[in-house]
């Protein structure tokens, strides 16, 4: 080793030792505030609040990205680190709250509990210290035994036979007992469980799949059916292991899930028909693919790895989504002429008539992408 390089590590080694010394602080420091965590968890926990508190992490992450900016930080980089922190510790919250029930002492009946959502919802509601019946296709012989005392009866089954079991289990339940789906249409299961059901009904579309392990910020769309009150405790059940609820009725939830769900899953598999039908290269085309390309095609993988009879039971489960979906190959078509006509100028105002009627969303769509992106570039 010459001179230089002798000098150089005698003077980088301390650098060195002192930020060693400031990791391990930095260290003890989130061991501290875990620590202060788990007390908040006891109170939220004995007092039935929430895990997620928007306001108080927005304020905290405005606080944080102030502070940055006058100690000379990159305000982005310090909100990216305490986005994980939050995140880490909702997660912990909501794991220490997965074994709190409202209302333990109450009966809960999962129909099609083997199943893979249905399973989800046992274990969650078994760990909250709830007992929980699975009433499944083989032990039909035994339904009114399974629906004795029950205070809730939570159907998850395919669609098409949702309206047929709810009216199948509805005459053997309590006439308190509440009633709830699973499914991702609304309309007709909450007539057909409200129809059947003289007791309380609420719709339930939890916006997550079976393979989620945990509920922190998941999305559930709830739709009133009959006696609200009397089903507020699934709710704030729901609410309590980390879940957000947004409420909707049930005609606004399917028209809003025509797009949210049926449109893009028909979309994506289209785009990826498309890509089988032309052989395209697919790994070829990821060496020359910008961050966006392998964003958009990984979705597209997404939609190909799961199971195609759940996206099937999503884009044909109505007669109006189907025909939004007809609607929309045939909107593909009014392009061609442009295409015919090399029309750039035609791309541009429409394009542009577009983007007004985006409006201020486009700039946060870019801001939301951009931090994927950036995410993406720094995992692969």
């Amino acid at each position: 080793m010459d001179k230089d390089n002798t000098i150089f590590f005698d003077k980088i080694r301390p650098m060195r030792d002192e930020i060693d010394r400031i990791d391990s602080e930095i260290l003890l420091l989130l061991a501290r505030r875990q620590a202060q965590v788990e007390k908040v968890v006891a109170l939220k926990k004995a007092h039935n609040m929430p895990v997620y508190h928007p306001a108080r992490e927005e304020d905290l992450i405005s606080r944080l990205r102030s502070q940055a900016t006058q100690a000379g930080m990159n305000p982005d980089y310090l909100e990216d680190l305490y986005r994980v922190i939050l995140r880490q510790s909702r997660i912990k919250q909501t794991r220490k709250m997965a074994l709190k029930g409202l209302r333990p002492e109450a009966k809960v009946l999962v129909v099609g509990g083997a199943g893979q959502m249905g399973a989800m919802f046992v274990r969650l509601f078994s760990r909250s210290g709830y007992e929980v019946r699975v009433l499944d296709r083989e032990d039909w012989d035994r339904a009114p035994e399974f629906c004795k005392d029950i205070d809730l009866a939570l159907i998850s089954v395919p669609i098409e036979k949702t309206c047929e079991v709810a009216n199948a289990v509805a005459p053997l339940l309590p006439p308190d007992a509440v009633m709830a789906d699973l499914t991702s249409v609304k309309q007709a299961p909450v007539a057909d469980m409200c129809q059947a059901h003289k007791g309380p009904v609420i719709g339930l579309h939890p916006l997550f799949g079976p393979t989620t392990d945990s509920l922190d910020k998941q999305i559930v769309v709830t739709c009133d059916g009959r006696d609200s009150d009397a089903c507020q405790w699934v709710v704030e059940q729901l609410n309590l292991w980390g879940a957000v609820i947004v409420p909707a009725t049930a005609g606004e939830h399917d028209a809003v899930m025509e797009i949210v769900q049926a449109l893009r899953h028909f979309a994506t598999f289209c785009f990826g028909d498309f890509l089988c039908q032309r052989h395209a290269p697919l790994e070829r085309t990821l060496e020359f693919s910008s961050p966006i390309y392998r964003l958009e095609l990984g979705m597209v993988g997404r939609l190909f790895a799961q199971d195609p009879g759940l996206y099937a039971e999503i884009i044909f489960a109505t007669p109006e989504r189907r025909a939004l979906l007809k609607e929309y190959i045939q909107s593909l078509s009014r392009h061609l002429d442009m295409l015919d006509r090399n029309d750039k100028s035609g791309f541009i105002d429409q394009f542009n008539r577009v983007a007004e009627w985006f409006g201020p969303f486009s700039e946060q769509a870019m801001r939301e992408s951009t931090f994927i992106i950036n995410k993406l570039i720094e995992r692969f």
